[in-house]
């Protein structure tokens, strides 16, 4: 009984596949983490030299003050996806996935892995983010448990989508349209750049649909304490979300879809 529990314990393929997916972003953090921040500073720049002064957002926060979160959230939210898909793309196409396969790992181990590694490099953007962003203007979370809890979520919804567009992309063509047409206009239209209030009631009630909306909302609450809906309600749907697609990506892994064909 000893000596099964130890293989249990040290039998795990899951550490390692998880230190594979940290390095393998980790090792060209050039690319996958300076980069990303190098492009939330060019909306930063652009932006503040467009709209600041002739935009005023609750009440008398500044609007570059107000874009740092929304650019935050949106950079750790795509870096976050493109983790997981582009590694299993990469994987297929090349064909060592069967090295990922062959080994005794559960679809658990598997998902667990991919998931956490694309959360690592969504937050470390958004870190590398928030950093450069004292350059304009010192931010300093007022409600650090909201931000965590937004973030860390947020990060593992994206995670759990980009397992699943690798999963069903076979080429990167299609992975792009997963990025392009779904991802992209997500984040974009989610209050990133302004506030849902400042939009007509059409446009205001398309938003509450949109769970990044609730994402950022609520991250943008953890900074000021201030926020279009109460925070409770985009917790709520934040974690209704994460649920259902982590379910999803689990399923998915455990019938083995587009694994062993």
């Amino acid at each position: 009984m000893n000596k099964l529990q130890e293989n249990v314990q040290f039998g795990s393929g899951f550490p390692t596949l998880l230190r594979k997916e940290l390095l393998r972003f980790w090792k060209v953090a050039l690319q996958t983490v300076a980069a990303p921040v190098m492009t939330a500073l060019l909306y930063l720049l652009v932006f503040a030299q467009i709209l600041e002064g002739r935009v005023q957002v609750y009440g008398t926060l500044s609007y570059v003050a107000f874009l740092v979160p929304g650019l935050m959230m949106m950079s750790m939210l795509q870096n976050a996806f493109a983790n997981p898909s582009s590694s299993l793309i990469q994987s297929r196409i090349t064909g060592n996935l069967v090295f990922v396969l062959l080994p005794p790992l559960s679809y658990l181990d598997i998902f667990g892995a991919y998931v956490i590694a694309g959360v690592i490099r969504g937050l470390c953007v958004g870190l590398g983010l928030w950093l450069v962003a004292f350059l304009f203007v010192p931010l300093w979370p007022v409600q650090p448990l909201w931000l965590l809890a937004f973030a860390i979520m947020a990060c593992a919804i994206f995670s759990c989508l980009g397992l699943i567009a690798g999963l069903w992309s076979e080429k990167f063509d299609q992975l792009a349209v997963f990025q392009n047409f779904l991802i992209m206009p997500a984040t974009f239209l989610s209050g990133v750049f302004y506030s849902i209030h400042s939009l007509p009631p059409f446009w205001q009630a398309v938003s509450h649909w949109n769970p990044v909306f609730y994402m950022i909302d609520g991250f943008r609450f953890g900074f000021f304490a201030i926020s279009d809906v109460s925070v409770w309600h985009s917790f709520a749907v934040v974690l209704s979300f994460f649920i259902l697609i982590s379910l999803l990506a689990l399923k998915l892994l455990a019938s083995g879809y587009k694994l062993r064909t």
